[in-house]
C-alpha cells in the first residue's frame, strides 16, 4: 500500500508549545482545504449547511422539466386519475417511494406505491412490472407512473407504457446515457440530477409538489425538515458523495433520524439494538440500511416499505423482526458466495486487471459479493448471475476506473444497463457472456493501468502523537459527517513506541495496541482490525510509524481515545 500526504505541512512538537489553539485552528483550516474548502464562505456552508440552501436550482434540476411534472402531477390528483409511484428495492428507491407516495396521498391523490420483484420484473421501470400493474388494476385505468431512483435509461418500458396510454415522469438520479436528451427515455417528463440520491430527488419534488399544488380540503405542509430522517437514510444508505446538498440533508437529518417518530424505525432500532440517540453514519450503513436491503435482496421490498410507512405498533413489530432475520439469512449467503467467489479467482492463477465470475450466484447478493472481491483483490469485479436464458451483473469498481463508462462501451452485447462510475448493474442473454467476458478482459488490459491497481492510502498531514486527546477528537468532529468524499480525517504519526501487543478476537485477526511516545509518559491505545499479518514483524519495543483515525471509546461512563490503525511501518 502507498502512502500518499495530502498536505506536507507538519505540526510539530514545537508548534504545541506556542498555543494549542492555534494550532488546532491550523489542522482544521489544512483539513478543510484537503476537502477542496478553501473561502470563507465555502468554510461556513461546510460547517453550517442549512436545509433551506438545498433548491431545485442548487442540485441543477431543469425547471421546466419540474413545471412540466408538476401541472401533470396537479392533473391527475385533481382529475382522480389513478397514479403509482414505481421505486426501487433498495434503501434509495424505498425511502423515496415513501416520501412521494406520503406526499400525493396527503393531498388527496388516488396514488399507489410500487416496488419491483428484483428476480420476477428486474431493476427498476420494466414492461413486466408495467404489465403487472396493469394486471392488477384491471378495474381501474393507470394513468400516470412516477418513477422514483430508476428510469434514466428505460426505453423500452417507457415506449410500453405510452403505448398503453400511461403517462411517465421519470424521477432520477443515476448517470444518464451519453448523447444528451434524444438518447434519454420518451417520458412526460423528467427529474434528474446526479447531485443527490434518488430519495433526495424525491423529497425536492415532494417539497415543489406541497408548494404548488392547492387541493381542497387538504393542508399544505411546506416544511423543509418533513421527510429529513427518511432522506437521509437513503443518501447515506446509497453512498453519494457527501458533500453539498448532500451533506447537508446527513448533518441536519441524522437528529431528526434520531429523533424519529415513524414507529417502523424505532421497531428497527429496537430489533438492532440500537440506542436512537447514537445513531450515526456507521449505525446507518452498517445496522439500518442493510436490513432494509435484505428484502429486496431474498424477498420482496415491500415489507421494508410497509415498514417504514405503517402506524401500527404490532405491525412494525412484526415486519421489524421479519427485516432482521432475512438480513441474518443474506449475511450467511452473502459469506459462502464471496468464499465461492474468491476461491474461483485464485484458482484462475494470475490475477487480471478485472475480475468477472459468472455462477448461478443467488442474484440479491451479487452486488455484495463484487463489493467483497474489490476489498479482497483491489480489482474492478463484476458478478454474473448465470441463469437459464438472460441473466444479471453487478459490478463495483475502484478509484480512477468509471465501471458504467466502461460497462456501456460494450452495449451492443447487453440487453440494458445503468448506474454510477463506482457501482453499476447490467442484464445479459447468458449465451453472450463468453464474448463479454473476453472482450472487456481485453479492453481492460488497455484502460487499466497498474498505477490504478495499487492501493493508495491518503494521508491528510502527519502529526505528534500527543496533541490526540478527547479535545482533538472533538474539535475535528467538526468535519463529520464522514463518508465519501468527506473521508474521516487521517494522520500520521512517526518514531512511536509498542509497549504492548495482544492478538484479540475469535479468530486472532485484531491487534489491540498501547503505544508511547519516547523520553514522555504520553499513552494511547490503538486497534488494528485484520492486520495481524501486518504485525507479523512487529514487535514489543519497537518503533514504527503508524497511519490512523480517532476514535473515542465510551466504557462504564468512562471516555477514552482509541487510534484505529490504517497501516503501519517499521522504523
Amino acid at each position: 500500500m502507498k502512502w500518499k500526504i495530502v498536505n506536507n505541512l507538519k505540526i510539530k512538537e514545537r508548534d504545541l508549545s506556542t498555543s494549542l489553539e492555534m494550532t488546532m485552528g491550523k489542522i482544521l483550516n489544512i483539513l478543510l482545504e484537503n476537502r477542496g474548502m478553501k473561502t470563507k464562505k465555502e468554510i461556513e456552508n461546510y460547517l453550517n449547511p442549512k436545509i433551506e440552501d438545498i433548491t431545485i436550482d442548487s442540485v441543477e434540476i431543469d425547471k421546466k422539466k419540474l413545471q412540466k411534472s408538476l401541472k401533470r402531477i396537479k392533473k391527475a390528483i385533481e382529475s382522480k386519475e389513478k397514479i403509482i409511484i414505481y421505486g426501487d428495492y433498495d434503501v434509495d428507491g424505498i425511502t423515496g417511494t415513501a416520501i412521494l407516495w406520503e406526499t400525493l396521498f396527503g393531498l388527496g391523490a388516488n396514488v399507489e406505491p410500487y416496488i419491483p420483484h428484483r428476480v420476477e420484473e428486474g431493476y427498476g421501470l420494466s414492461i413486466k412490472g408495467i404489465e403487472n400493474l396493469i394486471n392488477k388494476n384491471e378495474k381501474e385505468k393507470i394513468g400516470l407512473i412516477i418513477t422514483v431512483d430508476n428510469g434514466i435509461v428505460a426505453h423500452e418500458a417507457v415506449e410500453f407504457s405510452n403505448k398503453n396510454g400511461i403517462d411517465v415522469i421519470i424521477t432520477d438520479h443515476h448517470t444518464p446515457p451519453a448523447g444528451g436528451g434524444e438518447k434519454l427515455p420518451p417520458s412526460f417528463s423528467t427529474v434528474h440530477t446526479t447531485k443527490l440520491c434518488g430519495a433526495g430527488v424525491a423529497y425536492l419534488l415532494a417539497q415543489e409538489i406541497t408548494k404548488v399544488l392547492s387541493v381542497k380540503g387538504k393542508e399544505k405542509s411546506e416544511d423543509p425538515s418533513k421527510f429529513l430522517d427518511l432522506v437521509t437514510l437513503g443518501t447515506i444508505a446509497d453512498l453519494v458523495p457527501l458533500k453539498d446538498a448532500n451533506r447537508a440533508i446527513v448533518k441536519i437529518g441524522l437528529e431528526y433520524l434520531r429523533d424519529t417518530k415513524r414507529v417502523g424505525l424505532q421497531m428497527l432500532y429496537k430489533e438492532a439494538g440500537i440506542d436512537p440517540k447514537k445513531i450515526g453514519i456507521y449505525e446507518v450503513g452498517h445496522m439500518i440500511a442493510p436490513r432494509l436491503n435484505a428484502m429486496g435482496r431474498l424477498e420482496s421490498a415491500m415489507d421494508s416499505l410497509r415498514l417504514l410507512c405503517t402506524k401500527n405498533i404490532k405491525r412494525a413489530q412484526n415486519l421489524a423482526l421479519t427485516l432482521g432475520q432475512t438480513n441474518r439469512e443474506r449475511q450467511l449467503l452473502t459469506q459462502a458466495s464471496t468464499l465461492r467467489a474468491i476461491e474461483v479467482v485464485k484458482s484462475r492463477g494470475k490475477i487480471k486487471n478485472i475480475l468477472i465470475i459468472e455462477d448461478d450466484f443467488e442474484e440479491g447478493i451479487i452486488g455484495l459479493v463484487a463489493g467483497r472481491l474489490v476489498e479482497t483483490f483491489y480489482r474492478p469485479s463484476i458478478v454474473i448471475s448465470k441463469k437459464d436464458g438472460v441473466s444479471k451483473a453487478s459490478a463495483r469498481s475502484i478509484s480512477g476506473i468509471n465501471i458504467i463508462e466502461f460497462i456501456r462501451k460494450h452495449s451492443e452485447f447487453l440487453v440494458n444497463a445503468g448506474g454510477h462510475p463506482m457501482a453499476a448493474g447490467f442484464t445479459i442473454e447468458t449465451v453472450k457472456i463468453g464474448v463479454l467476458k473476453k472482450k472487456m478482459e481485453e479492453l481492460a488490459l488497455i484502460e487499466i493501468l497498474e498505477e490504478h491497481l495499487e492501493r493508495i492510502l491518503n494521508i491528510d498531514l502527519e502529526i505528534p502523537l500527543s496533541i490526540v486527546d478527547l479535545n482533538f477528537y472533538d474539535e475535528i468532529q467538526k468535519l463529520s459527517p464522514f463518508g465519501m468524499s468527506n473521508p474521516e480525517p487521517v494522520f500520521l504519526s512517526k518514531n512511536v513506541k509498542i509497549e504492548s501487543i495482544n492478538l484479540i478476537g475469535k479468530d486472532r485477526k485484531h491487534v489491540k495496541l498501547k503505544f508511547r511516545i519516547q523520553n514522555s509518559e504520553f499513552r494511547i491505545d490503538g486497534i488494528a482490525f485484520n492486520m495481524v499479518d501486518k504485525f507479523q514483524n512487529i514487535k514489543l519495543g519497537d518503533l514504527i510509524d503508524i497511519v490512523f483515525v480517532i476514535d473515542r471509546n465510551e466504557w462504564n461512563g468512562r471516555e477514552s481515545i482509541q487510534l484505529k490503525i490504517k497501516d503501519v511501518k517499521k522504523r
